[in-house]
């Protein structure tokens, strides 16, 4: 059972309806994470927003949803690798190998590859890379503007990987658990 309420669309008020009925709206669904998140309407706006603008930057949704499963990975979110793998197959038409691949950073697509190593490094640094790392990604192709947005998308699921352990939030997802159990 989750630790945070989930709120139900059909009885929340103010803010947090017109929110859910947003999400609702353009995506067809409110997912259990969403409810949880209603708990305060302006996490739930601040994750819409940015999960919005980072949808329209220059990082196609086969990358992202790499670095969503990457992040969840590490963090061992077993709701956001639920949600991911889900999401990778059905809209980002990753295959099971390169799901499993993106769990580990990796990626048989050289400049994805590039990006998750890039992700992979900020998050293992705690924020902090050498030059040389920012220099390789470069020397492969990696753009300023990709290297902003995997930060801003790392920021993301930071985001949600620590709300869905925090709020230990119901999947409604196939379940898929981390490789290494905590």
């Amino acid at each position: 059972m989750s630790a945070l309420p989930q709120i139900n669309p059909a009885e929340a008020t103010g803010e947090a309806a017109d929110l859910l009925a947003e999400l609702k709206e353009s995506i067809g669904s409110v997912p259990n994470m969403a409810k949880a998140m209603a708990n305060s309407p302006a996490l739930l706006k601040g994750w819409m927003s940015l999960s919005g603008a980072l949808a329209g930057g220059v990082l196609p949704a086969a990358v992202r949803e790499r670095l969503a499963l990457a992040t969840a990975e590490y963090h061992r979110c077993t709701y956001c690798l639920s949600a991911h793998t889900f999401l990778g197959r059905r809209v980002a038409k990753l295959d099971g190998d390169e799901i499993d691949r993106a769990r580990r950073a990796e990626s048989a697509d050289p400049h994805a590859a590039a990006l998750l190593a890039l992700s992979d490094a900020i998050a293992r640094g705690r924020g902090t890379v050498d030059e040389g790392t920012l220099k390789a990604a470069r020397a492969v192709g990696i753009t300023d503007t990709e290297i902003a947005e995997v930060v801003g998308n790392l920021a993301l699921n930071i985001l949600t990987n620590y709300f869905n352990i925090v709020a230990d939030t119901d999947t409604e997802f196939p379940l898929v658990r981390p490789h290494q159990q905590a």
